[in-house]
């Protein structure tokens, strides 16, 4: 999760267990609006076996649909489902066992829903390299492209009003940001441009990156807005800080004001 950052710095931020694994969350946003229900990337998912579960640590707990249901909205609620890129932390969730595992196959977890994704990351996930082969999983989206419901990007674009998404190259060739706009303010989901509240520093850049150069480039000049225009930053993998807003520090650092509760988020 943090590259070539040495393990006696990273490790006073997230402290490691004795397989050197860090624990770490998939914070995705709802965004609801006058017309429109949308959710920024799907989670782990829950389709995991024995194995996995051991290598990955997954822990159980409540699902994305049982944090749906939390907000008061089902499933079927939404209809615009944005992935940031399809590597299986992020669009597991999508899919789920049709009869609860047993054999049943898959289905749909948003059945009302879009899938939106750059044509990009689409294209290099069905044919990905020996490189990142391992970070993609079919089932995850295919479901929605084979029911007419895979919506592909090229580029900048507006998905519903006051939501957009902009490619952000670097942790894989077709990741994209996604953008909300309400009444002047901003809500900035970096996906794992910044994964964490830890990696606001231009050299904290993950091992899973595939293009650190491009990466670094195009986070800087984004968490540079985020300050001067206090954007709501979403930070998807932190266990403790899922948003807030970047500031300024008098020694010239960063760091992130956190914000506990959503009524002061708008």
């Amino acid at each position: 999760m943090f590259g070539v950052v040495p393990k006696a710095l990273w490790e006073k931020k997230f402290p490691a267990d004795e397989r050197n694994r860090v624990g770490l969350e998939s914070n995705c946003l709802l965004v609801r609006a006058p017309g429109y229900t949308a959710l920024i990337d799907a989670g782990i998912g829950e389709r995991w076996d024995d194995k996995a579960r051991e290598i990955y640590a997954i822990e159980d707990g409540p699902s994305l649909v049982d944090g749906l249901a939390a907000c008061r909205v089902a499933p079927e609620d939404v209809d615009a489902l944005v992935l940031s890129h399809l590597h299986f932390d992020h669009a597991g969730g999508a899919t789920r066992e049709a009869s609860g595992g047993g054999g049943g196959g898959l289905r749909r977890t948003f059945p009302n829903a879009t899938l939106y994704v750059q044509r990009s990351e689409l294209d290099h996930a069905r044919a990905p390299n020996e490189r990142d082969r391992a970070s993609y999983r079919p089932a995850d989206w295919e479901p929605y492209a084979e029911a007419g419901r895979l919506e592909t990007i090229e580029g900048e674009a507006e998905i519903r009003p006051g939501l957009r998404v902009a490619p952000l190259p670097g942790h894989s060739s077709g990741m994209q940001s996604v953008r909300v706009d309400s009444q002047s303010r901003t809500a900035f989901f970096f996906a794992d441009a910044v994964p964490t509240s830890a990696h606001l520093p231009a050299a904290w850049i993950m091992a899973y990156d595939l293009y650190p150069v491009e990466l670094l480039e195009g986070k800087k000049r984004l968490i540079d807005r985020a300050v001067a225009e206090e954007w709501l930053a979403v930070f998807y993998h932190d266990p403790d800080v899922p948003w807030g807003r970047i500031v300024d520090e008098i020694n010239g650092k960063r760091r992130v004001h956190v914000i506990a509760r959503e009524r002061d988020a708008y």
